[in-house]
């Protein structure tokens, strides 16, 4: 792919800057779990919101919402650690070559990447992933979860709300023709 001169679309400071934000999402996930770890058990239950928001300790080795996590095999963990990379570099590149636009869609795809990384380091580090964050509403509930999961939905959230900006745009202006 080319940019508007003519030369080959390069890695810009402008695409790469973003990254800071993926590495701060890890360092918060990666605090956080660690705390956790280090400071409770398995057993671990504290209401922080009176039967809304509950901290518990809670190890995920399967995959989203604890499914496969009795006894996940082999290659589920490869898929999983090597899919999550493979999702990783691929949206590293994007935001490096300035194939994202906008600023929302930017800081969300730097979120996801911070995300992904954090429970792909736990899996490759661990076996399994942390989370601690339990919510419950009346007779519904979440299964826990963290940081890094957090910060993938606030980032496909962004990504979201840049894309209904950019639409209404084009319509605006479609019909301003």
């Amino acid at each position: 792919m080319r940019d508007s001169s003519g030369s080959p679309r390069a890695i810009t400071a402008s695409g790469t800057r973003w990254l800071w934000l993926s590495l701060a999402a890890v360092a918060a996930d990666r605090f956080t779990k660690h705390l956790i770890e280090t400071r409770t058990t398995d057993s671990f239950n504290y209401p922080l919101i009176s039967d809304i928001v509950t901290l518990v300790h809670s190890s995920n080795p399967g995959i989203a919402f604890g499914m496969f996590s009795d006894s996940p095999p082999y290659w589920l963990k490869v898929l999983l650690v090597g899919g999550a990379f493979a999702v990783i570099l691929l949206l590293v590149w994007l935001l490096a070559a300035n194939r994202v636009s906008g600023a929302l869609a930017r800081a969300g795809v730097a979120l996801i990447i911070g995300g992904a990384a954090g429970n792909a380091y736990d899996r490759l580090a661990f076996g399994a992933v942390t989370d601690f964050f339990y919510l419950r509403i009346g007779h519904h509930h979440w299964p826990a979860f963290n940081v890094a999961d957090s910060v993938i939905d606030i980032g496909a959230a962004l990504i979201l709300i840049q894309m209904f900006r950019a639409n209404r745009r084009v319509r605006s202006a479609r019909s301003a023709h």
